[in-house]
């Protein structure tokens, strides 16, 4: 019989729960625009164009804002040791 690792114990459970929180603080410091944006391709899978149509934004403003996102996050995931 194979041995299975334990997850909950260790290095691994602690970079998680620290990856954890660095998200949930990155995310909730993002203003309403940012966060809806983020939330509505990353959490929930929706397309640029169907955020951009919700939004009545366009095409382009939608990825730039996605973009800028993205590098404040790798940012702070160096920063914190995480990447």
């Amino acid at each position: 019989m194979a041995r299975k690792k334990c997850v909950i114990c260790g290095e691994e459970i602690v970079d998680e729960l620290a990856l954890t929180k660095v998200l949930n603080d990155f995310v909730g410091g993002l203003d309403e625009e940012k966060r809806k944006i983020f939330m509505r391709r990353y959490w929930y899978m929706s397309s640029v164009r169907e955020i951009a149509d919700d939004y009545e934004f366009t095409v382009s403003k939608v990825k730039m804002v996605l973009m800028r996102t993205r590098n404040e996050l790798k940012e702070l995931l160096e920063k914190e040791g995480l990447l």
